[in-house]
């Protein structure tokens, strides 16, 4: 099943422990569409500048990412610049220049129309809301948010909530977005605003699944660690790169079963630890489907009993 997402396209100058590089490719759309990707098929809506050329062009068209709804206009693109110095989990902002994404407005092809899936990548929820009452024939939709949403945009991000099947967000956005410290109780109540099923991200700590189980009050929770890496690069991307696994995979079965989900939060851990290995989307632009499955089996193997 294809995918449709909308988010940003950007350009990212990073520093961590292990060194810095200017303007990487990256960008929420980005990291998810190169993600997904290895799933299923993937259509971008973001907009760009004149900075943006045929070699970043390329890095879309060699996963063969359909990006007619990437619009080009005058000015420069997206650019965030951060550093990971004091920790490498959380990045400290420099410098953010929405140029011409301060102006977007998506443009949904005719051709992306078809879409079964659609993932609303972390942008102002009054866009996200446009592009899903757009999109209602879908069947199935993931979204991102940040605090910055949560507390300042909070009444147009409850309206996408209403229509999100899938929301994917850390620990601390949860507790935020709920009013409440207790994890379990806060995913209740987060679902309670309109997703089924909640992915709350933990970092290094992996990710937990809640689901709402037909017809009862208890919640379906699921849990997985962060696959153990020696050395984070760079952890810019991650995030987004797991959702990319996560709905792609989702995309890829014939069903939405329990356990479909279930694999999903693996491969979804799967394609963030690739994200951290190398500064941007680099690690990503290299992957092979055999070094996803050779991990992803690697991953199964360290965390369960039997």
């Amino acid at each position: 099943m294809s995918i449709t997402v909308v988010g940003s396209v950007a350009y990212d100058s990073i520093e961590t422990p292990a060194g810095r590089r200017e303007r990487c490719l990256g960008g929420a759309a980005t990291y998810f569409s190169l993600a997904a990707s290895f799933f299923t098929d993937v259509r971008v809506i973001a907009v760009v500048g004149e900075d943006f050329g045929p070699r970043q062009q390329s890095v879309f068209d060699k996963r063969k990412i359909d990006t007619r709804g990437i619009e080009h206009t005058a000015g420069k693109s997206f650019f965030w610049e951060g550093s990971y110095l004091e920790d490498i989990n959380e990045a400290k902002t420099h410098a953010t220049e929405l140029n011409v994404f301060a102006k977007f407005e998506p443009k949904i092809p005719a051709a992306y129309a078809d879409s079964d899936f659609l993932f609303l990548a972390n942008i102002d929820p009054v866009l996200q809301r446009r592009v899903r009452e757009a999109m209602p024939q879908v069947k199935l939709v993931a979204g991102d948010t940040m605090n910055y949403w949560i507390n300042d945009y909070r009444p147009a991000l409850l309206e996408v909530l209403k229509g999100l099947d899938v929301l994917l967000i850390n620990d601390t956005e949860t507790r935020t977005l709920a009013s409440e410290k207790n994890l379990v109780r806060a995913a209740r109540a987060v679902m309670a605003l309109g997703p089924r099923s909640l992915v709350v991200k933990h970092g290094e700590y992996g990710a937990t699944l809640f689901q709402s189980q037909t017809g009862t009050k208890d919640l379906r929770i699921f849990r997985a660690p962060a696959m153990p890496l020696e050395e984070v690069i760079d952890p810019t991307g991650a995030g987004d790169s797991f959702a990319g696994g996560f709905v792609g995979y989702l995309a890829s079965q014939p069903e939405l079963t329990p356990a479909a989900f279930r694999r999903a939060v693996f491969y979804g851990s799967t394609m963030g630890s690739f994200a951290c290995e190398r500064f941007g989307t680099e690690r990503l632009q290299q992957l092979t489907r055999e070094e996803i499955d050779a991990r992803f089996n690697h991953f199964r193997e360290i965390t369960h009993l039997d």
